[in-house]
């Protein structure tokens, strides 16, 4: 309870005209891209509108008269005869005891919710408007409902509002300096920056960068076993983001695990975007693969290599084992393995409603020297979960002015990467946009078109089941079009932590099904669940393609082989901005 302090009826009564004013300019320019020539009539959408309207009013002006009846015969508020005002919410935005308790600040979650149900329906309804045009406009409304929530701002936030009284106010300048520094960074700061060095305490497996081009620096780790398996592993992350997602803290990493499974294991440590790159394209990170793949052989002296991708780079990984096999080399890779990775955008989720001619052409004026700041994209991808990733951290840090929590994985979120301009917009063009990864021939690399339906190579494929990016729908499609054997693996969690779930910690679960089927669908009715990471699983599989042992000596070592140590791992350039 706070202290008898409430924002006052007028307050209460202008928060709600701004948001229906909002929903007003929505639904306007909704009505617009339907009023174009050749559109459909829109008399049937605003009298579904007008319905909407009517009916949340209606339940708003309900939830008042509860509250002043509940008031008046001093009855406490949420009270059978409050009828059929919203239960409490389970949003972790209305968590504190006062958005149930207190009379004023109960109402006023409800008549959000209703509000905010009333505004999607309203969209929903709309008619003349195609797929795109919809899922855009749904988009859009949900952002701005997750904008206006009552929790985000100083006096309709109940913990905010007893925090600036108990600080006088400190909180509130607290928070405004946070956010002038955070204007001049141009990010969110989501931890404590000052809590991590890459080096020294993220990013530490031993290793050693063992070669270097424009592009890429490749880092050998380690062994830690006396043999290890004799068909060494090769990671390539996403360049859209740092490396060290797969080399946390130790206690997170999944290098340091793998290697400590008894794999040689080598990371590509992409090279951030700038001036120089102005010209690198989809073909030159096909180039780089192969280069990898081809280096890590030459100095193992192995015929072949597990090759790991992941996200956008698993998707390259896709393509340069149809490039491969265009050149009769697709054995030189016994298998691949594809974290939250797409080849058939179809389904690809929210990303693919920012990917038209129009938003392209947005993109390109955001270009700076022929690379796109990764803080742009960074951006982006929290709008995708704007509650988690943006108005969560708006309250604690700027509202609350709550301490940062030091994090290593938001750390890792907050270290951006810079993008080569020509192959961003060739990636959102041809793929997402015009999906033509899986059309036969559509695309070549180097000149030689490449076509999925080749590739034999035996595939593991990781999904997350709540992956934002990558939907698990999305990545299922790999086994369609890949014709080798395959495992799918549908793991807890997201695009982040669905991956990056180390056995020690037995969080979340995976499912797995053995026996053929048709459909994602037909997969989760018939998967068996298993608690607990998917790591082991992947390392069983990876055994049973490759039992032979070697002894973890001479060039099994970093830099005892034929290529000298160039430097310590991490290396400089996951250091480059």
């Amino acid at each position: 309870m706070l202290d008898g302090v409430t924002p006052s009826l007028g307050q209460l009564q202008h928060w709600t005209r701004i948001v229906g004013l909002a929903q007003q300019t929505i639904l306007e320019r909704a009505a617009a891209m339907t009023g174009g020539h050749g559109a459909p009539p829109l008399n049937g959408t605003l009298e579904k509108i007008a319905e909407i309207q009517t009916e949340s009013t209606q339940k708003g002006l309900a939830l008042w008269q509860n509250l002043l009846a509940d008031l008046a015969q001093g009855r406490p508020v949420n009270s059978p005869a409050a009828g059929d005002a919203a239960p409490a919410s389970p949003d972790r935005r209305f968590r504190d005891p006062a958005w149930s308790d207190h009379p004023v600040y109960s109402v006023l979650r409800q008549s959000y919710l209703l509000l905010s149900e009333s505004l999607l329906r309203s969209v929903d309804s709309i008619e003349g408007l195609d797929w795109q045009q919809r899922e855009r406009a749904r988009f859009a409304m949900q952002g701005l409902i997750d904008a206006t929530s009552p929790a985000n701002f100083p006096f309709t936030n109940p913990q905010v509002v007893q925090r600036t009284i108990e600080t006088n106010g400190n909180n509130l300048l607290v928070g405004l300096e946070r956010m002038m520094a955070d204007l001049g960074r141009g990010q969110l700061q989501q931890t404590d920056l000052n809590a991590f060095t890459v080096g020294e305490n993220i990013a530490v497996t031993p290793g050693k960068v063992i070669h270097e081009t424009p592009l890429y620096q490749l880092i050998q780790y380690s062994p830690t076993t006396k043999t290890v398996q004799e068909t060494p592993v090769i990671i390539f992350p996403p360049w859209i983001n740092r490396f060290y997602i797969l080399d946390l803290s130790p206690e997170k990493s999944f290098v340091r695990w793998a290697v400590d499974q008894g794999l040689t294991v080598f990371m590509v440590s992409w090279k951030s975007a700038d001036a120089a790159m102005a010209d690198t394209v989809w073909d030159d990170y096909v180039g780089a693969q192969v280069d990898a793949i081809d280096t890590v052989r030459g100095l193992l002296d192995v015929e072949s290599v597990h090759a790991i991708g992941y996200c956008v780079a698993g998707t390259t990984l896709a393509a340069t084992l149809a490039w491969l096999d265009a050149h009769g080399r697709q054995d030189i890779v016994k298998s691949a393995t594809f974290f939250t990775a797409q080849v058939d955008f179809a389904d690809s989720g929210d990303l693919r409603l920012f990917v038209d001619s129009q938003q392209i052409q947005m993109i390109d004026r955001l270009v700076t020297d022929g690379f796109l700041d990764g803080r742009y994209l960074a951006a982006t991808f929290n709008l995708l979960r704007g509650n988690d990733l943006i108005w969560s951290y708006v309250v604690n840090n700027y509202l609350l002015a709550d301490d940062y929590s030091p994090f290593d994985l938001l750390f890792w979120n907050g270290d951006t990467t810079n993008l080569p301009a020509r192959w961003l917009r060739s990636y959102l063009e041809d793929l997402y946009r015009d999906n033509r990864l899986v059309q036969a021939g559509s695309l070549s690399v180097g000149g030689t078109p490449i076509d999925l339906r080749r590739v034999t190579v035996p595939a593991y494929i990781q999904a997350g089941v709540e992956d934002h990016i990558a939907p698990a729908r999305s990545v299922w499609k790999l086994r369609g079009h890949l014709s080798g054997p395959s495992r799918f693996v549908l793991a807890g969690s997201g695009h982040i932590a669905g991956v990056v779930n180390p056995p020690v910690k037995q969080k979340y679960q995976y499912w797995t099904h053995d026996e053929p089927v048709g459909t994602f669908d037909e997969f989760r009715a018939r998967a068996t669940e298993t608690k607990g990471s998917w790591w082991p699983d992947w390392a069983a599989w990876i055994a049973g393609l490759d039992p032979v042992q070697v002894p973890s000596a001479k060039a099994r070592k970093p830099g005892k082989g034929r290529l000298p140590a160039l430097e310590d791992a991490p290396g400089r350039y996951v250091l480059m901005r």
